[in-house]
């Protein structure tokens, strides 16, 4: 249930008494060119035991709006979905891959949406959520990137056109995403700013930050009190380094699990 917090202004989600363990999950990136990460997935969501999974955005390589969920692929991850949500709470928070999903899908696929940054409540704790990249503030050709997409002009005007030259701009888009990768490399750039986590958790009052968008999955100290878990990307296909991987959430315990396609 959301709701909003009087003393920080900030949207709550206030889990739900009987839940037992909370999966997080982000950057699966899923298209059908990656079928064992899409299998991964799919087997996770089919046998997890938790109450709840979150998934903290780019759940797909790229959404180009909710009338996609009809083409075979996004049909297939949407049943998937659908299925998963009779079991248990599924929550999405947009990422920079898919930030057009919108409640069409949402409901179609039976998910919960959050708002970015979102405050958990559970267990009588406060866990700051988002996906990250709005946080990467020394990316600064990201950020301007981000800025002209997420605006209403520019998602009115792509969303209005034929999915099919909306398909061919976002291919266009990820290559261009890639080359920025591939030179940008190992830079700080990529990472969440500190100073903006912690401020966010002192103005939150959370002690705990959950993210993705990095690809650097790990977890640290900020500051006394404050920790920071990032989320690891999905990716089976690859020839190198293959990664899935879950951050479970069990009233007072996290653990790290790997994921199979297998």
């Amino acid at each position: 249930m959301l709701a909003h917090d009087p003393l920080t202004r900030h949207p709550l989600w206030l889990a739900t008494d009987a839940w037992r363990r909370i999966d997080f999950v982000s950057d699966m990136h899923l298209c059908a060119d990656q079928p064992r990460t899409f299998q991964a997935f799919e087997r996770y969501l089919q046998t997890t035991p938790a109450d709840a999974v979150v998934i903290l955005g780019d759940l797909f390589e790229f959404w180009l709006g909710d009338d996609a969920r009809h083409s075979e692929f996004e049909a297939q991850c949407t049943g998937l979905l659908a299925q998963a949500s009779q079991k248990r709470c599924i929550a999405f928070m947009a990422g920079n891959r898919d930030f057009l999903l919108g409640p069409e899908m949402a409901q179609a696929a039976g998910m919960h949406l959050l708002p970015d940054p979102c405050i958990l409540v559970a267990w009588q704790q406060r866990t700051l959520l988002t996906h990250g990249d709005a946080w990467c503030i020394d990316d600064t050709a990201y950020q301007r990137f981000r800025t002209i997409v997420r605006s209403p002009d520019w998602q009115q005007n792509f969303l209005g056109l034929p999915l099919s030259e909306r398909r061919m701009q976002a291919q266009q888009m990820r290559e261009k995403s890639r080359q920025h990768q591939q030179n940008q490399g190992a830079t700080p750039g990529v990472d969440v700013d500190s100073h903006t986590a912690v401020h966010q958790l002192q103005t939150t009052q959370s002690s705990t930050l959950i993210h993705g968008h990095t690809h650097r999955p790990g977890s640290q100290m900020l500051a006394p009190g404050l920790t920071r878990h990032v989320l690891s990307d999905w990716d089976l296909d690859a020839s190198h380094n293959p990664r899935a991987e879950v951050l479970t959430w069990g009233r007072s315990e996290w653990q790290r699990l790997p994921c199979a396609a297998d």
